[in-house]
């Protein structure tokens, strides 16, 4: 994507200067001796990893936008993390992943499509701007899908299943739109 594609908004949307601290739930604890992600379901390897070790996986720094179903943007995010299709490698997804399932602590769940989650710029992050995510944005772990609303970038990832069905997320439940495309304004169901 290049810098005037990222600065563009799609429609319905403003830009603003400092993403809120927007979740449902409270800020789970963070240990990093107890924390651990599972990815499981329809792989040839299901693994649990530390946080150490998801770590110490290749960085990727990655430019996005990120837009919110309430009509606001920020532009140009330099995140912080892991590529989610390298992590997705690392357990082998079957023929029949069709669809990622997505369960963070607090109870908050989504589900995206293995052709979304497999982009370029879809990424497990730990960092913003060149420091550490802070705990009301996710910290230790979130999901970034830039190409759809934020509600699809779940905060406090601790579980990734594979499936070859899909499920209906927390806001997904509540009548917002399971494809979230914000240049097609998909914000309802």
């Amino acid at each position: 994507m290049t810098e005037d594609e990222r600065r563009q908004l799609p429609p319905g949307q403003h830009a603003i200067e400092h993403m809120p601290a927007l979740h449902v739930g409270s800020i789970p604890e963070f240990d990093p001796a107890t924390w651990d992600l599972r990815m499981d379901g329809e792989v040839r390897e299901p693994r649990t990893f530390s946080y150490d070790e998801v770590r110490s996986l290749p960085l990727v720094v990655d430019m996005s936008s990120f837009h919110c179903v309430e009509g606001w943007s920020l532009v140009d995010i330099a995140w912080e993390g892991v590529r989610f299709s390298d992590m997705a490698e690392l357990v082998s997804p079957t023929e029949r992943a069709r669809f990622v399932n997505v369960g963070c602590d607090g109870q908050y769940t989504t589900s995206l499509a293995m052709e979304d989650m497999m982009q370029p710029g879809v990424l497990l992050a730990w960092g913003m701007n060149g420091r550490e995510l802070e705990p009301e944005h996710g910290f230790p772990l979130r999901l970034v899908v830039s190409h759809k609303y934020s509600y699809k970038s779940a905060k406090w990832v601790r579980r990734i299943r594979f499936s070859c069905e899909g499920e209906i997320g927390y806001w997904e439940q509540r009548g917002y739109s399971n494809s979230a495309d914000p240049w097609k304004e998909e914000r309802r169901s």
